[in-house]
């Protein structure tokens, strides 16, 4: 048998043991996880996504109900430390405006 049959059959076989432990003996086992559990960067973006969802519906209270489950912080305190990441991260300007705003209408509504 040449040398480049066997390493060609050996490669198979361990593709096919790595497929069978893989998804047949060792499968991954999903757990529910909590947004607290994310970096701050997908923190960032989960809380630009809520901003641009905001911005297209204008919808405040369904917006604080997306970002309260992010952390035990306040929600202004949330899409503060949002911001602050995005200005270190050279987010878009667009993308820092979209927050800014967030931020601007959170604010003056926990003045009221």
């Amino acid at each position: 048998m040449s040398r480049r049959l066997l390493f060609l059959i050996t490669i198979l076989v361990g593709f096919g043991l790595g497929i069978l432990l893989g998804w047949g003996v060792l499968p991954v086992k999903y757990a529910d996880t909590s947004l607290k559990s994310l970096r701050t960067d997908y923190k960032t973006d989960y809380v630009l996504m809520v901003a641009e969802v905001y911005h297209a519906d204008g919808n405040l209270p369904q917006a604080i109900q997306y970002l309260n489950p992010l952390d035990d912080l306040p929600v202004l305190q949330i899409v503060g430390n949002a911001i602050a990441f995005a200005r270190q991260s050279n987010y878009s300007i667009s993308d820092l405006n979209l927050l800014v705003q967030l931020y601007q209408v959170l604010q003056a509504s926990s003045a009221q």
